[in-house]
């Protein structure tokens, strides 16, 4: 047996992953990070087909509730209640119709759900994982910042320094939907930069990938958003999965499932769109930012989750 540690699998692509991971690997025992009762509901839906499943609660917009949440899975492992520690998903992602949304300590939620919650569960969980290993972030398209990848739904990121992003108000009209898309976007890139310096700093033998599944309409991403949008997204846009312009949920997360099991062939550090290995944009491949945001992260767990 051997134990996957996965966010983001109660609904969506998430959980279409999940269900696919425990089909294909009936030797996986899967722990879901999920808020309050969710993940217990989870576990014991996923485990109806007798699958090894069990959940751990964390609100991943607080780094401390992250950090609690990575240490008591961290303490399974070592007294041997769970399987040896194989992987980790990092599939949470949330997109905010503004840049002023705030967790508990105050930093600005979309940079610390797609950003440093990740980069928590790595740090915190990495010494644990056993060779081989496979660490999967899920990422996006709107890195990119052009048409053909955002068709003009999502500004592209706009870079800062890290401390500046993981603070409200580092756009412009950080009150409106423009600039929480573009918090969104940016935060993506800048998951692309700490996969890129895990490769570098992750022993041999625990590969790194970023997967991108494309804009899938239907999803809860955009659930923070006005209720027409919200309505697009669920019932009209799911249209575009009939085209090259989308993905369905259940490609996605099929891909993302495959991506997980290695039967999708990345090297470390690459980029999977999703179901094949591609480059990321230009601007993703910066030595100085990957270095800059990788001690940022590393002084927000001290700070913040210490």
């Amino acid at each position: 047996m051997r134990t996957i540690v996965m966010t983001g699998a109660s609904r969506g692509i998430g959980r279409i992953a999940a269900e696919r991971i425990l089909r294909r690997s009936p030797d996986v025992h899967l722990v879901v990070v999920a808020r309050g009762s969710s993940g217990p509901e989870l576990s014991t839906a996923l485990r109806a087909d007798g699958h090894e499943v069990s959940s751990v609660s964390a609100d991943l917009g607080s780094l401390a509730s992250v950090r609690n949440a990575a240490i008591e899975i961290r303490d399974r492992l070592a007294a041997g209640d769970l399987p040896p520690l194989c992987g980790f998903v990092g599939n949470a992602g949330i997109q905010y119709t503004n840049a002023r949304t705030t967790g508990p300590e105050g930093l600005e939620s979309t940079f610390t759900v797609n950003v440093l919650a990740n980069h928590l569960f790595v740090r915190l969980l990495g010494e644990r994982c056993t060779v081989p290993g496979r660490i999967v972030i899920t990422v996006s398209d709107t890195h990119f910042g052009d048409f053909r990848h955002n068709m003009g739904m999502v500004p592209g990121p706009a870079w800062q320094s890290p401390d500046v992003l993981a603070r409200i108000g580092a756009f412009r009209e950080p009150h409106s939907t423009a600039a929480g898309r573009t918090a969104y976007s940016t935060s993506k890139l800048a998951a692309i930069y700490l996969v890129h310096e895990y490769a570098r700093r992750l022993p041999a033998g625990i590969d790194v990938v970023a997967y991108n599944p494309g804009f899938v309409p239907g999803t809860d991403l955009a659930r923070d958003a006005d209720p027409a949008s919200r309505f697009a997204m669920r019932h009209i846009l799911p249209i575009m999965t009939l085209t090259p312009l989308a993905t369905s949920r259940r490609a996605a997360g099929r891909y993302l499932a495959d991506v997980v099991l290695g039967d999708i062939a990345a090297p470390t550090g690459s980029y999977v769109d999703r179901s094949q290995v591609a480059r990321s944009s230009a601007e993703s491949y910066d030595r100085r930012r990957e270095a800059e945001i990788w001690e940022a992260g590393e002084y927000f767990l001290t700070a913040y989750a210490g």
